[in-house]
């Protein structure tokens, strides 16, 4: 299986401090996706981040229903963590985040490594796309979040802390 890899990196205007616990509360990543997706945790309850937690989720991807399941396998608050699909669309699924404090605000990263069912054309022509579509509406949402709450003067990003 052909592991393929995304990048993506952004700066908020925020300190670390406030940025992690947004990313460390799994129940946000509904604010960050894109409503065509259809995502919604559905854990029920608070989700204590730590390694092996276990996180379920729905979606619809091309409006076929999936149910996903990822676990923290890494958890170094308020730096990195790593979650990985145990049950999903993907033949793998590898997500690291890492925050790093820079010039006043906090630099988000992220590396994602998976594999596709249906190789390089479905990667190609489906996958990749989504995955670029995905990341450049959570990276608008999270300057939306993050500049509202630079510029109202309030502390918790958006009110999701």
């Amino acid at each position: 299986m052909k592991i393929h890899e995304f990048s993506a990196e952004q700066w908020l205007p925020r300190p670390r401090a406030e940025v992690f616990p947004f990313f460390a509360d799994a129940h946000n990543l509904e604010a960050i996706t894109p409503d065509w997706l259809r995502f919604r945790v559905v854990t029920p309850g608070r989700i204590e981040l730590r390694p092996g937690a276990l996180i379920d989720y729905v979606l619809r991807i091309h409006g076929l229903p999936v149910k996903w399941r990822t676990e923290i396998c890494v958890w170094e608050p308020p730096h990195r963590f790593v979650d990985q699909q145990l049950r999903g669309p993907y033949r793998q699924w590898w997500h690291e985040h890492t925050f790093e404090e820079q010039n006043g605000g906090t630099l988000c990263r992220d590396l994602v490594r998976y594999g596709v069912p249906g190789g390089a054309l479905v990667e190609r022509l489906f996958v990749r796309r989504d995955v670029e579509r995905i990341f450049a509406f959570r990276r608008q949402k999270l300057a939306e979040i993050f500049a509202a709450a630079d510029s109202s003067g309030d502390r918790s990003p958006g009110g999701f802390v």
